[in-house]
């Protein structure tokens, strides 16, 4: 390990192993398809040729046993990388939503944690209607929500492990490839550092009468200087990190923006994360507030201007 910067050299034959010794991805041809239908969709010179952006979104699982029962699990809601999707849609983007099964999704992040039984109500036999007070917020989720996808500016794809995210990771970013400086990675979601090693891993429910448990866990490879260097060189890409002290959150914000060549870090302090973050850059860091007078601001409206803006001068320089 470095100790000027705290991170791990990963090597390509990490990246490798990693991939080789991983469970198949389920439903990887049906990804895949449904990838490339979705850039072309948006790609097509006929119409409005859009930029695509990557959102992942929630937070990774680490198996304990192949039949899984048990799990180590690697916490977030999913709210930055839903709220993020809607006004990467609202600026025109098209949002590939690679995200968590069970966390936020887009639109719904105003509504309960159980939206159809808190927010819906049986009016009669036939009918169900939103229950006060959210009569506008679902309409408003229902229907924003079938625009984007009947559109065809937002796929939604879900992952559990980390197993499945980071081969999701791999396989839209070498479709996302050929879509050069159009591309973007708005990497938000919480991945695990360490996992237990697919071949080494109990088959079956781990039984607690064989006592105390020891587990070797290995760290999972860093696959941002890959994605940068490999799967899609020309992208915009943008990390995040997260810590409780501000001073090491920028420096190991700095410290990732520098090893992995990042365009941007956004770094989230987290007490005040909801309020403010520090978008770490090679021109510097630039503080983005949500907008204290104005009810219902959220940081990621401003947040993602700042991005698009920055990522359009990113275009126009490489043109």
């Amino acid at each position: 390990m470095d100790p000027s910067n705290g991170f791990e050299e990963t090597s390509n034959h990490d990246i490798k192993s990693f991939f080789d010794s991983s469970p198949p991805l389920k439903n990887a041809a049906e990804i895949k398809r449904k990838t490339e239908e979705f850039i072309q969709l948006n790609s097509n010179s006929g119409k409005l040729v859009r930029r695509i952006v990557l959102v992942t979104s929630g937070g990774t699982t680490v198996p304990l046993e192949q039949r899984c029962v048990r799990y180590i699990d690697n916490f977030s809601s999913g709210h930055r990388g839903s709220t993020s999707t809607e006004y990467f849609l609202k600026a025109g983007y098209a949002v590939v939503f690679l995200y968590r099964e069970g966390t936020y999704q887009p639109f719904c992040t105003l509504l309960p944690n159980n939206p159809l039984l808190e927010c819906l109500q049986v009016t009669d036999e036939s009918n169900i209607t939103a229950r006060p007070p959210y009569e506008k917020t679902v309409k408003e989720a229902i229907s924003n929500s079938h625009a984007a996808t009947s559109s065809g500016t937002l796929l939604k794809l879900p992952f559990t492990t980390i197993f499945e995210y980071l081969q999701n990771l791999q396989l839209i970013a070498s479709l996302m490839s050929g879509l050069g400086s159009r591309a973007l990675f708005y990497l938000a979601a919480a991945v695990s550092d360490f996992y237990v090693p697919w071949e080494s891993m109990a088959v079956h429910k781990i039984q607690s009468s064989s006592g105390p448990l020891d587990m070797r866990l290995v760290q999972v490879p860093k696959m941002l200087s890959v994605l940068r260097r490999d799967w899609a060189p020309k992208a915009f890409c943008i990390s995040f990190k997260l810590e409780t002290d501000k001073d090491i959150l920028l420096k190991k914000a700095g410290a990732a923006l520098e090893k992995y060549n990042m365009d941007m870090v956004v770094a989230n302090e987290l007490l005040t994360r909801k309020e403010e973050v520090i978008v770490v850059t090679k021109g510097g860091n630039i503080i983005v507030q949500q907008d204290r007078t104005r009810a219902g601001a959220e940081v990621e409206e401003p947040l993602i201007k700042l991005i698009v803006d920055q990522h359009s001068a990113s275009i126009n320089s490489a043109a």
